[in-house]
């Protein structure tokens, strides 16, 4: 790549001030290196990277986002109480996801936009073997208080199986209770939870779930074909008050993907800019 016109610009000064000075033996200048960018118009793995740009830094750096984690879970205290004055004589079950819900991935993907990388399992892995995940904003305090209710937490995540030794740490370190693998729930082969979810329902009253996508509470949000899946949530709006707090995470999810698609880099690109191009 050419010298940016304002290298050059520097370069031409350095040089006439050396031949300026009386006696000054002048010096060669050699242009300032200039890293090679990737090229806008043909890197679509840049450009997607680049449009979750405004949501990564929302969620990262925001007081905003802060508050409204801190909000969701003082709601999901509210709620615990008002569905324990229900007796049943089962056990007592919480159900939480961990990505966005329990733990804070949002340096993986601050790194993924500097890069100009979308989500790839390998570098995914790597950060999660770090175990170093801060606590989502009031999802420990509000867990610590489910048990202290005697409810018992169950853990169910679409991690897999490689990120489970990892994954505990990272949740036993920062003091989650019922961090154990009994209560850790990894992806079996899909990530549709409904299985896992009556796995615990089978032995366990469950009270309250808390999770970052419509699907941690059921999988038939996973369909967005009609209005992105906004009348199911109406019809089952007194369901999702009463039993399912839900976090914000504008960063990725099912809203995303029902947009952009599966397919190749450019071809979930396409379909994203025509999404935007329709006015929707």
């Amino acid at each position: 790549m050419m010298p940016t016109r304002n290298t050059t610009w520097i370069a031409t000064i350095a040089l006439v001030s050396v031949l300026g000075c009386r006696n000054a033996r002048p010096l060669p200048v050699d242009p300032l290196p200039v890293a090679q960018a990737p090229d806008p118009t043909t890197d679509h793995a840049v450009q997607l990277a680049h449009m979750g740009a405004d949501a990564v830094l929302w969620q990262h750096a925001s007081a905003e986002y802060h508050r409204i984690a801190q909000q969701g879970y003082e709601l999901a205290r509210l709620r615990l109480a008002e569905n324990l004055r229900v007796t049943d004589a089962r056990p007592s079950a919480v159900i939480v996801d961990i990505d966005e819900t329990v733990l804070d991935n949002s340096p993986y993907q601050l790194e993924a936009v500097a890069k100009g990388k979308p989500f790839d399992q390998a570098t995914w892995l790597e950060w999660t073997t770090k175990a170093s995940a801060k606590a989502t904003p009031g999802a420990l305090e509000f867990l610590k208080y489910a048990d202290e209710q005697g409810c018992i937490i169950f853990y169910i995540t679409n991690r897999d199986v490689r990120e489970r030794a990892a994954t505990l740490k990272n949740l036993q370190d920062l003091g989650f209770p019922d961090a154990d693998v009994d209560h850790l729930l990894l992806m079996e082969g899909t990530s549709d939870k409904t299985e896992r979810r009556a796995r615990v329902a089978s032995d366990h009253r469950i009270v309250l779930l808390v999770g970052d996508q419509l699907r941690d509470f059921d999988e038939r949000f996973k369909d967005r074909t009609v209005d992105h899946g906004r009348p199911l949530v109406d019809t089952m709006t007194d369901t999702l008050s009463r039993y399912f707090v839900l976090l914000p995470n504008p960063m990725y999810g099912t809203y995303r993907d029902a947009v952009q698609g599966k397919g190749t880099d450019a071809e979930k690109l396409a379909r994203m800019k025509a999404w935007f191009e329709q006015g929707h």
